[in-house]
């Protein structure tokens, strides 16, 4: 089984996903549009109205974190 978890998300994007690690942080996200999209991607769900990262957002974010340390380097 071959998991593909590249996927090239905005700036946006990222923040969100990295706040969503975070509890306490998901009642203050603002660009909802931002968490629709990840939705779409399958990346966020909507549990009784908060967002939550899926698996497949953690595996992203932990692939993501590990290609945008690359990039300040």
């Amino acid at each position: 089984m071959n998991d593909d978890f590249d996927f090239d998300l905005s700036t946006d994007q990222w923040e969100v996903l990295k706040a969503l690690r975070n509890p306490g942080s998901r009642g203050r996200l603002t660009k909802t549009y931002v968490v629709q999209d990840l939705v779409k991607l399958g990346l966020v769900v909507i549990k009784d109205g908060v967002p939550a990262m899926t698996s497949t957002g953690r595996k992203v974010l932990v692939r993501g974190s590990c290609r945008l340390l690359d990039l300040v380097a």
